[in-house]
């Protein structure tokens, strides 16, 4: 089971005005799963997003980027749908993938009466195998008679693949009296490093918001949340992230970075972003320890995400923690490879939990290896690493490597 992470319950899951989600059985890869997903959005919706960094990116995309471009422009028709499927990637499919992407959106632009471009692509699963578009126009009627605005903990659901649990949040903050709703959704446990957001995450809020803040906070929420999770260190081809603002609540619209509304908007956006990154990781495939890697007193920032990366990307680090091992000798070796050059090891300290382990260049004199045993035999555990050569932080999450973890993957398409 998934480390400390339970069920989101369905009841507290909060509705966002505007939102609509309808979920529907495709049989794309397995026949009678749930494995599809329309989230329709109120007219004057505005949508932002960051999507994978990996060059070989999915069909759905480049033309998700494409259509989020058109709508962003002034006096544009606005995204009207998110079409989710899981069960096939369209990675690695050419320009067959691509015309198949399009025309499920059409597909779906047709039943709902709007545009082709109004509708943003998303796609999870098996790479380089051709989407079934037969299936998914099959099944789309069915999603868009199912959909309702308290949909949410079946959505969460419909777009797992090897997740055992469905990963979902809602949360309220009260801005200047009136109360602000956000609900979002993610999924993924196996090919995380996102380096730009998750596998697939939709977070929703029925404040208004300006299209270009939307794009700046999408950002900051991703880069606090998942950019700072690691599974197994493989960047999806499909990873993205996406930020709804509906405009349905009386708040009135948010346009400067500056001003208090916009600044309790994102640190509830944020934290909304770091418990569904948190779950991915919890979730991860075959993981039975949460670790957190906090490297601090670095240069810079970049510097410590480096080291923590090191780290929390190491196959013997993580494997140790499986065995709940106190070979603490690997993270050293793993700081040392990190490539800062100029790190000086001498000055560094390394904690486990609150047990120094480490520090002028070798074994702390207190340390004792039953201390480093008791803590590993714990679910959560965080390694803390003190550069001493600056005042930059970074904290990240990743989790172990279990014989699952090789199970899983080894009949991934079985």
């Amino acid at each position: 089971m998934p480390v400390n992470l339970t069920q989101p319950v369905a009841a507290q899951l909060l509705p966002v005005a505007g939102v609509s989600l309808g979920i529907a059985a495709a049989n794309i890869k397995r026949e009678n799963r749930k494995d599809l997903l329309v989230m329709q959005l109120c007219e004057g919706a505005r949508v932002a997003g960051v999507f994978t960094r990996n060059r070989f990116c999915a069909a759905p995309v480049i033309v998700a980027r494409e259509y989020l471009a058109q709508a962003a422009v002034a006096g544009s028709d606005g995204i009207r749908a998110l079409l989710v499927n899981t069960g096939n990637a369209n990675a690695g499919t050419g320009e067959q993938g691509m015309q198949d992407t399009r025309t499920t959106c059409a597909a779906l632009a047709g039943l709902l009466g709007c545009k082709a471009a109004q509708i943003l692509p998303f796609s999870t699963g098996v790479i380089m195998e051709p989407l079934p578009v037969a299936k998914i126009g099959s099944g789309l009627p069915a999603a868009v008679a199912n959909m309702r605005a308290d949909n949410w903990y079946d959505a969460a659901n419909a777009i797992m693949t090897t997740d055992i649990v469905a990963k979902a949040i809602s949360r309220q903050v009260s801005i200047d009296g009136v109360l602000v709703t956000i609900t979002g959704i993610a999924k993924g446990s196996g090919m995380i490093h996102p380096n730009m957001a998750t596998m697939l995450g939709y977070i929703a809020t029925d404040a208004a918001i300006a299209q270009p803040l939307l794009q700046t906070m999408v950002r900051e929420a991703s880069d606090r949340s998942f950019n700072c999770i690691t599974v197994d260190g493989d960047t999806s081809t499909n990873d993205a992230l996406m930020l709804i603002a509906t405009g349905k609540s009386p708040l009135p619209e948010v346009k400067s970075a500056d001003n208090k509304a916009c600044k309790a908007l994102q640190s509830a956006i944020t934290e909304v972003a770091i418990h569904l990154a948190q779950a991915i990781v919890r979730d991860g495939e075959g993981a039975t320890k949460f670790i957190t890697v906090r490297i601090e007193g670095g240069k810079d920032e970049a510097e410590c995400k480096q080291i923590g990366y090191a780290i929390a990307h190491s196959p013997l680090v993580k494997t140790a923690f499986f065995a709940s091992d106190p070979n603490l000798g690997r993270i050293l070796a793993a700081i040392g490879y990190a490539g800062v050059d100029d790190l000086d090891v001498a000055a560094l300290k390394l904690y486990l939990d609150e047990v120094l382990v480490a520090e002028h260049g070798g074994r702390a004199t207190s340390y004792r290896e039953e201390d480093g045993q008791r803590v590993m035999q714990q679910s959560d555990i965080t390694i803390r690493v003190v550069l001493d050569r600056g005042a930059a932080n970074a904290t990240l999450w990743t989790c172990d490597f279990s014989y699952d973890y090789v199970k899983i993957n080894a009949s991934y398409r079985s």
